[in-house]
């Protein structure tokens, strides 16, 4: 079994709005940036869990995702660049930074979202994930995860490394953390230190009265350019210099630390020599770019921004597709206590079969999602001359039946990243799917669903009803399916 690294904490979705400024607005003396690109990726915890992968471990996050686009398109960007997500309930919106930016160079932050409550009550497998893990780094960036109260228990328990990466909105670390990581302005806060002296004399008194007050095995106070300065049970703090001193966009500088110290923790490094690797890796980040070069833009077209997810009602077949639709579902039927079911597949030529296993399927809870495969999706699946229907009908016939509550539709070739935003209590197949019997290790999706506390079952199909079949009796007897070329 590959060892594995968990990030805890929040995740924020981060946008860089790239633009050029040729005039000033005609009523106030500020810049106008008209838009050429955007980029979306995560950011907080998530961020900090993109680092860690393809360091040979597996990658776990748990955070909290909410009910709207940005919780999607979280899930989508971090599922497929291999990170496991092991998702609580986050009410309110997803938080979002946009950086509108012309020549690289930032103009203005602009912070959105938030949470309205407290993320909800971790799984058996959540923890279970906690206890096995070879390190942990929890990145708080103070919205609401470390302070959930059966996460702290579960931290504090472990025998693994635990990194505390704090924020002065945020918990106190649970007692015995291995490496707390907080930058200069952050540990002032945090220890209630004064400035007087020098900078290295700061760094130092605050460190030091974090790790006695938190009871950690060490504080590094990352120092930017300067490196990192190193307080543990000795009187003499540690410098760790920085190899190279560059100018360049630091966003994310402090993840890169914090993810790269976990990461040589986990591997059975000295917390001295954890602190050297995480500086030289965040001196290597800066210099080569930040963020921009080390973590790529996604190849997958952005989720469009649909607002705030809201429960309202959902009447005709096109208010009851897309990400903003079934946000605003599930989030009702949650409010009321209500069971979440969803199903998927590619429903190219619906048919009776079709029909039986989603009316079974509605039967079993509050509201039915589908989630449909994409045009790209099916084709990848099924080769090039697939899918007979395009997307846009098949999401409408889905959504026009009144056993279909909403439909997502999604690009992957699993729906692993749609079922960790949507999360439903049950997933539901048909009874030709395979040979299992219900709930079983030969579905899937069996595992991303005990990741919440949710099942799978098999519901009954119809016998003599497949798509396949009725396209070779179609071509057999010379009628064309739709949307088949003649």
């Amino acid at each position: 079994m590959t060892a594995r690294i968990v990030v805890v904490g929040d995740t924020l979705l981060d946008r860089d709005v790239e633009g050029v400024v040729n005039r000033l607005c005609p009523d106030s003396p500020v810049p106008v940036l008209d838009e050429s690109s955007h980029v979306d990726r995560p950011g907080g915890a998530g961020l900090a869990a993109l680092f860690a992968v393809d360091q040979g471990f597996e990658v776990v996050l748990v955070t909290a995702l909410a009910d709207d686009s940005g919780g999607a398109r979280l899930s989508t960007l971090l599922t497929t660049a291999g990170v496991q997500v092991y998702a609580l309930p986050l009410p309110g919106t997803t938080p979002e930074k946009i950086r509108l930016r012309n020549r690289g160079r930032v103009l203005l932050r602009y912070d959105r979202g938030g949470t309205a409550g407290s993320p909800g009550e971790p799984t058996d497998a959540l923890l279970e994930v906690l206890a096995g893990a070879a390190a942990i780094l929890v990145s708080d960036y103070g919205r609401g995860v470390a302070r959930q109260p059966a996460l702290r228990a579960a931290l504090a328990a472990t025998r693994a490394p635990v990194v505390w990466d704090p924020h002065p909105r945020g918990p106190e670390a649970v007692p015995g953390v291995r490496l707390v990581t907080p930058n200069e302005t952050e540990a002032r806060e945090l220890s209630g230190t004064s400035t007087g002296g020098s900078r290295m004399a700061a760094a130092a008194r605050g460190a030091q009265a974090l790790r006695q007050r938190w009871r950690a095995g060490a504080v590094a106070v990352t120092l930017g350019g300067e490196g990192a300065l190193l307080c543990h049970a000795g009187a003499t703090p540690l410098v760790v210099p920085a190899p190279a001193c560059a100018d360049g966009d630091t966003c994310g500088a402090g993840d890169r630390f914090a993810a790269a110290a976990t990461v040589a923790l986990a591997r059975g490094a000295l917390v001295s020599e954890a602190v050297q690797h995480g500086v030289a890796e965040a001196s290597g980040y800066v210099a080569g770019g930040g963020v921009a070069t080390a973590v790529p833009a996604p190849v997958a077209t952005p989720a469009p921004a649909l607002g705030k997810a809201v429960a309202v009602p959902v009447t005709g077949p096109g208010e009851r597709i897309g990400v903003a639709a079934t946000g605003a579902v599930v989030a009702e039927v949650r409010a009321a206590g209500g069971t979440v079911v969803a199903t998927g597949g590619c429903f190219d030529l619906l048919h009776a079969g079709h029909v039986a296993t989603l009316e079974a399927a509605r039967r079993l809870g509050d509201c039915l999602i589908v989630c449909l495969n994409s045009d790209a999706s099916v084709a990848n699946l099924k080769g090039p001359d697939r899918p007979l229907v395009r997307q846009a009908d098949r999401g409408r016939l889905l959504a026009a039946l009144g056993c279909v509550d909403a439909v997502v539709i999604f690009d992957e070739s699993t729906p692993h990243s749609v079922l960790s935003w949507l999360r439903p209590d049950i997933w539901v197949k048909g009874g030709d799917y395979g040979t299992g019997g219900g709930d079983g290790p030969d579905l899937p999706e069996a595992e991303i669903l005990q990741r919440w506390g949710g099942h799978t079952v098999v519901v009954p199909y119809l016998d003599g009803r497949s798509t396949t079949g009725m396209i070779d009796a179609a071509r057999s007897t010379g009628r064309h399916p739709v949307g088949e070329s003649r």
